[in-house]
């Protein structure tokens, strides 16, 4: 099962999307895409660290989601990816232009073939105002395709606000 979570900053998508890999009884892998490069991400980073049980898996990468999916998505396994957009961000912030569509399109295309469950983390950017300037713009472009493409593709999305779960797809919570 495919799952996309999406909310804004602090919404509780993440205590979300962990209640649910915990509730799923199934072994964790918690793959972070962020890379930690300054003190108030660090905070960040150690206050999820301090909140995900102990036993849980951890793999780290900023870049090849889709790689790190397809060598970890097991039968009886969960993945909880946190979060896509900072690894768009990752993707984005990169000298090499063509990349991003390169692993966006190698991400929507191994997630057919996926077996376990997989948890999707990702921050709403549609809601707000226009943001100035080219590469912000593209940001929430680039985010709101690709969660277009990844709700097509999932067997329940939800909308979290104000730690408040709203079901738009699948199964209600």
């Amino acid at each position: 099962m495919l799952q996309l979570i999406l909310g804004g900053a602090r919404s509780g998508k993440s205590r979300l999307a962990e209640k649910l890999a915990s509730d799923s009884a199934l072994p964790v892998t918690y793959i972070a895409t962020s890379q930690p490069l300054d003190g108030e991400m660090n905070q960040r980073v150690a206050l999820h660290r301090e909140r995900r049980p102990s036993h849980w898996g951890l793999v780290e990468e900023p870049l090849e989601l889709a790689r790190v999916l397809r060598e970890h998505a097991a039968p009886g396994q969960c993945l909880l990816v946190d979060c896509l957009t900072l690894w768009l961000t990752n993707l984005l912030m990169l000298d090499d232009p063509q990349r991003l569509g390169m692993e966006r399109e190698q991400l929507l295309d191994c997630l057919a073939s996926l077996p376990g469950e997989i948890i999707f983390v990702s921050n709403e950017t549609g809601l707000g105002v226009v943001p100035l300037g080219e590469l912000t713009r593209r940001y929430v472009d680039e985010a709101g395709w690709l969660h277009q493409a990844l709700a097509e593709r999932c067997q329940r999305v939800v909308l979290t606000v104000a730690g408040l779960p709203l079901t738009l797809k699948g199964t209600a919570l």
